[in-house]
């Protein structure tokens, strides 16, 4: 079961939802209309600087990530890149499938120059936590979010 990354497209939206709800957080908070999604696909698409990745088995989509590059004044001006949405279907969990998307984000966020990549995890995932740590991320910020929507 040798996974194949690429772009994503927009016929693989509704395989990329179903992998963001089925999720212990994402089941409540993703939602059934696609126009949303749809929108946020086409801006993704559109801008160079990010990027929708699928991984791919048997030609089924099995997991996703978005990845963002930030050009920055820190640090020397490098770029970083921003990692949101980390999903691998829960039947392919446990088999390599989300190292090697990760692996094969760090080589495309080296192509475009970045110095360093970030994510954040929730805190309601330790497993999530002990799977990045594995992969050489450390927890050296503590990350704030506020809803603009209040």
């Amino acid at each position: 079961m040798d996974p194949s990354f690429r772009r994503a497209q927009r016929a693989d939206l509704p395989a990329i939802i179903a992998l963001l709800h089925d999720d212990v957080l994402g089941a409540s908070r993703e939602r059934s209309d696609l126009a949303p999604y749809e929108a946020a696909f086409a801006d993704i698409d559109a801008d160079p600087r990010h990027l929708l990745v699928v991984g791919i088995v048997d030609d089924e989509v099995v997991a996703c990530l978005q990845a963002t590059v930030l050009p920055c004044l820190t640090h020397g001006g490098r770029r970083r890149a921003q990692v949101e949405g980390v999903r691998v279907g829960a039947r392919h969990r446990g088999a390599g499938i989300g190292a090697d998307l990760l692996r094969w984000t760090f080589a495309w966020a080296q192509e475009q120059g970045c110095g360093v990549i970030q994510l954040t995890t929730d805190k309601a995932r330790p497993d999530a936590l002990r799977f990045y740590e594995s992969l050489g991320f450390t927890a050296t910020h503590e990350g704030m979010k506020r809803p603009l929507d209040r």
